[in-house]
């Protein structure tokens, strides 16, 4: 999927095929696990938020599992998908004299025609509508998030309907597919990652000592919705300079940018509910010390081994440690820990240095559904792996992040310094000169074929890359495919 030039307002039309697509895959899961018929899959759409008791309302954000069967934005919907593939939107029948405040309201016939929808009433009328199709079951979503443990939203039926409610299907079955993504899903995940590594190519470009963080933020903000119609960021911006690196999720961004110090941004565009997320650790002035390079070097071996590794048939938490082994091999070559390599992954010693996990799922929520579902392996509960959001092996059609870090966090360290199976592997005197660090994080986002990993994420990666482009000269690069 190109990006039309010239184009500001629509810079990546979607195909409602799209969603057509996905309502089809459901409605023979469907057709599978109900052959008698008379199921229909029934989804509820988000709701607006008020902020506090102000008639302000927050940025609508659609619900992600009505979002991907229906790609609208319509709040206070619902969405129904028949054994069929079939796909019907109710719609609320509103005031007419709501109008003077929203424009013209939605109608069936003109949602019909932007949703290349099959079906469209209004919500008063879906159970006379899904009692015409033969529906007498609603399977509903009940679940909860392994990610975040946030529970799903589960549709709620219009009072007195007389349709059973089920919740034994739906939520599993809707979860597994969504870990897959098809090749139109890929398009708009490509494209999405390449406004957000332009995003943060520009960031890198005018990032300087003596800016705040919130520079950086503001301009990548700009950037994503300016250039590639993000309206919204699928986090919140961790723009992260010196010793606020270490912090994972800082939340500030309104510090000053210091020269000699490390930045560690963590951002990335949301395109019509699809989610980037890219890591770029670079030196504030354009200019990498020597102790820089021992840190950034590490990660980024980290990093291009997994990219390498990476396979359908390999385990997650292999590859993740495979990546805290890498950098803990660099820390020892470094002189900021002593002893044995494998005594130390024994003791479980870089979980003081990479306390979070390889990476993560990645779709229509950043931290995407299906981390850890029934009939997959549980989480791991060595203290070095227990924080990885999967512990899936990998396969063909997921897209994940490969995410690893080395931080200096001073809450982790005065850990590790009361273990005394850990201390006596930390050089102190060392590990002091990099009290002020912060962290380098480097973060891609990969689709994985059949025999390896696509990596949508355009950015300058090498030191070299790094200081050239920060010098000013032009970055080009393609995307990386690996093959294993």
């Amino acid at each position: 999927m190109s990006v039309p030039a010239n184009s500001l307002a629509y810079p990546c039309p979607i195909s409602m095929k799209m969603y057509k697509e996905q309502r089809q895959r459901l409605g023979e899961s469907l057709h599978r696990a109900f052959p008698e018929g008379g199921h229909a899959a029934v989804l509820q759409a988000a709701s607006e938020v008020p902020i506090n008791s102000t008639d302000c309302n927050y940025l609508f954000v659609q619900e992600s599992y009505y979002y991907y069967l229906f790609g609208t934005e319509l709040p206070e919907a619902y969405g129904a998908v028949l054994a069929d593939g079939t796909g019907i939107v109710f719609i609320a029948r509103l005031p007419a004299e709501y109008a003077t405040w929203m424009g013209p309201l939605p109608t069936p016939e003109g949602v019909k025609a932007q949703l290349a929808m099959d079906e469209v009433h209004y919500v008063d009328e879906m159970e006379k509508v899904l009692k015409a199709h033969g529906v007498h079951t609603a399977e509903v979503m009940h679940g909860t998030n392994s990610d975040s443990g946030l529970h799903t939203l589960q549709a709620k039926l219009p009072e007195g309907s007389s349709l059973t409610q089920s919740t034994s299907f739906l939520f599993n079955t809707l979860t597994a597919q969504r870990g897959y993504k098809t090749a139109m899903e890929a398009e708009v995940l490509k494209y999405v990652c390449k406004v957000s590594s332009d995003a943060h190519v520009t960031v890198m470009r005018m990032a300087k000592p003596g800016m705040s963080q919130h520079h950086l933020e503001s301009t990548f903000l700009h950037e994503v919705y300016y250039k590639g119609g993000c309206r919204r960021v699928s986090y919140t911006c961790i723009c992260a300079t010196g010793h606020h690196g270490a912090t994972l999720h800082y939340p500030d961004n309104n510090a000053l940018i210091e020269n000699g110090s490390m930045a560690l941004l963590d951002m990335g565009g949301n395109y019509r509910g699809y989610a980037a997320d890219i890591t770029c650790s670079f030196p504030v002035n354009g200019k990498f010390t020597e102790a820089q390079k021992i840190i950034y070097n590490a990660v980024l071996d980290a990093h291009d081994k997994v990219m390498r590794a990476m396979k359908p048939g390999v385990q997650w938490v292999d590859m993740h440690l495979l990546a805290i082994r890498t950098i803990c091999t660099h820390l020892i070559a470094a002189g900021l820990l002593k002893g044995d390599l494998d005594v130390m992954m024994k003791k479980e010693i870089m979980q003081y240095f990479q306390p979070h996990g390889l990476g993560h799922l990645i779709g229509m929520d950043v931290h995407d559904v299906g981390g850890y579902m029934e009939g997959y392996p549980e989480r791991p509960t060595k203290k070095d792996c227990c924080r990885l959001r999967t512990a899936r092996p990998v396969e063909e059609g997921m897209y994940m992040t490969i995410e690893p870090g080395c931080y200096f966090n001073a809450a982790l360290l005065a850990m590790a310094k009361q273990n005394s199976e850990v201390v006596e592997h930390l050089n102190l005197e060392k590990i002091e000169e990099f009290a002020d660090f912060g962290g380098v994080r480097i973060e891609s986002d990969v689709l994985v074929t059949k025999d390896g990993v696509v990596n949508y994420t355009v950015v300058p990666r090498t030191v070299e890359e790094i200081e050239r482009t920060m010098a000013g000269a032009e970055f080009s690069k393609d995307i990386e495919v690996y093959h294993n």
